[in-house]
């Protein structure tokens, strides 16, 4: 059965949350586009989905050239811009990886990508996408890790949470489509009430705000958006008995339309805290019913680890794990 597919304007967006929901959305620069939405099909029967998914955003604030919000930070050489920078190539080979970053830091609201990862056989190689403080003692970061595969086997996705330095926090699926035959939108809505992954407008991971029970969250610190590819053939794939097949190299992972609306931090924390900031809407606050439908569809068929439920890392449940989405 497939997911449904969904296409829809910026401008039928801008009035449908204008009529329904009276958000107000903060565009960080660039010119409004449409949305294509690249939609997964599932080899697994699975509850009927409708459309449009949940999570669209009103308004598309990019995409951007790769140039106008990002800077390279590791072997240049190995980044090439394709299309005038409206996509980019990440090239791992025997003499380096590679890695990129915002050049600015944003608290709260939603970042995404489009990501194409290494097809054939990528074992031993991680593609990340993630936000991080780049604070050295009390760090906040929110990860998507791709695991590289043997050829045949699936890709599996790795995301993790550090909130005030405290991570540990590893979940882990098994995607449900090739992720390399095509792009697939990765994206993190991070608000005062939860952050949320999603592949492809599907929730995979929640992480809730239970600061009134005691317990971290990351909401003070601003967090910039990095990517990186590399190898990690001592843990990537199978634990560390794959190893990377460097006959297979060069390794390219590609992306595109490069979206990131939020506030600009630090030094805008009347922006971080306007709760009309469209991220902050009731709409955005927790899973609706369908939502919360698909995120039970991902943990049943697809999850393969869940540090909430590893008893030898954690005799006594997590206290974040008892209190659900």
């Amino acid at each position: 059965m497939e997911h449904p597919s969904a296409r829809t304007t910026s401008a039928n967006r801008t009035l449908k949350h204008q009529e329904e929901k009276k958000l107000f959305l903060l565009v960080i620069g660039g010119p409004m586009t449409g949305l294509l939405l690249a939609v997964p099909q599932c080899s697994n029967p699975k509850p009927k989905l409708s459309c449009p998914f949940p999570f669209e955003l009103s308004v598309r604030a990019r995409p951007a050239t790769f140039l106008q919000d990002f800077k390279i930070t590791w072997s240049d050489s190995h980044i090439r811009q394709i299309g005038g920078g409206k996509a980019i190539q990440l090239i791992l080979d025997q003499t380096s990886g590679c890695g990129f970053a915002s050049k600015s830091q944003y608290l709260f609201g939603r970042v995404s990508m489009k990501i194409k990862l290494i097809a054939g056989d990528s074992a031993g190689t991680v593609t990340a996408f993630y936000m991080n403080s780049d604070t050295d003692n009390v760090r906040d970061e929110l990860d998507f890790e791709f695991l590289g595969n043997r050829t045949g086997q699936p890709y599996t996705v790795q995301t993790n949470v550090y909130a005030h330095g405290k991570g540990d926090r590893e979940q882990r699926i098994n995607l449900w489509f090739d992720p390399a035959a095509e792009y697939h939108t990765y994206s993190i809505l991070w608000n005062h009430h939860h952050v949320v992954f999603s592949i492809d407008e599907v929730p995979i991971r929640v992480y809730k705000n239970n600061e009134a029970r005691g317990l971290p969250f990351p909401k003070f610190q601003p967090m910039g958006v990095y990517s990186t590819l590399w190898e990690a053939d001592d843990w990537a794939t199978r634990g560390g008995l794959e190893k990377i097949d460097w006959s297979k190299a060069p390794f390219y992972a590609y992306y595109m339309d490069f979206d990131i609306e939020g506030c600009v931090g630090p030094g805008q924390a009347n922006c971080a805290s306007n709760p009309n900031n469209w991220w902050e809407g009731p709409a955005y606050q927790q899973l609706n019913a369908v939502q919360a439908e698909r995120y039970k569809w991902v943990r049943m068929n697809h999850m393969i680890y869940d540090y909430c439920a590893d008893k030898s890392r954690y005799p006594v449940t997590p206290p974040e794990c008892m209190y659900g989405i």
